[in-house]
């Protein structure tokens, strides 16, 4: 099970790789246990305040591998009830998304469950929900909107066809494309980018940027205002 993700943390940067490459990185129990004990990892361990998911090989991950349905639970891998979406929620420190290859199904909500993502040219991106018969579960129908817009996000779940990682970058779900060989070095700079910051206050602008999803404008807008009056009286009592 422990060979299915490999967890390594340097500099205060932890790497997560889904390590299945000869499935393709497909999603079994194992793998799923790997991700959400790395993730809680990432959570948990005050030494740590940036982290990179990728893959090893040359998918990033191909989705659910079909073989395992009705033989492992793939719902509730560890018995807890926990589930992607609720580990992703619960890690406060910034998760960046380094696409190496393939990211096909509930391997794509991995990455869209990640603050932002960078690609490599080889990158590809897809959503076969609807091919496969499958029920999005992990976010697909609202992250994949929220990243390319509604119409976008309808043209690919409805047609399951791939998007590159140029056309990836067009239209926003990716910040970045580079070469199949910068791609982790860039990954990793930008996590030590993040690092360089004062942990408290990285977590509070993650926060601040995410209140969005769930409020207007307005709404964001003060709780914003209101987390900075707080600030100041805290912190320059004789303003």
């Amino acid at each position: 099970m422990e060979n299915e993700v490999l967890f390594t943390v340097e500099n205060n940067i932890a790497v997560i790789t889904l390590n299945r490459p000869e499935r393709r990185n497909s999603i079994n129990k194992n793998l799923l246990i790997g991700l959400y004990n790395g993730l809680e990892e990432v959570s948990g361990n005050k030494d740590i305040k940036a982290a990179v998911i990728t893959g090893n090989g040359k998918s990033f991950c191909s989705g659910i591998d079909l073989s395992v349905i009705g033989k492992e639970n793939i719902f509730d891998p560890r018995g807890d009830g926990k589930d992607l979406p609720d580990l992703f929620a619960a890690c406060k420190k910034p998760v960046i998304g380094a696409v190496n290859g393939h990211a096909i199904t509930g391997g794509f909500e991995i990455a869209l469950n990640c603050d932002f993502l960078i690609a490599s040219e080889n990158a590809m991106f897809a959503d076969t929900h609807a091919r496969v018969g499958i029920h999005p579960g992990w976010g697909m129908t609202q992250l994949l909107q929220q990243a390319v817009g509604q119409r976008m996000a309808m043209q690919m779940s409805m047609t399951c066809q791939f998007m590159d990682a140029q056309t990836a970058l067009r239209t926003g779900l990716v910040n970045e494309v580079v070469s199949p060989d910068e791609l982790m070095p860039r990954a990793i700079q930008l996590a030590g980018f993040i690092c360089e910051g004062r942990e408290d206050m990285l977590m509070t602008v993650k926060e601040l940027i995410e209140f969005r999803n769930n409020a207007t404008l307005e709404e964001a807008y003060e709780n914003e205002r209101t987390g900075f009056r707080a600030f100041v009286k805290k912190n320059i009592p004789s303003l």
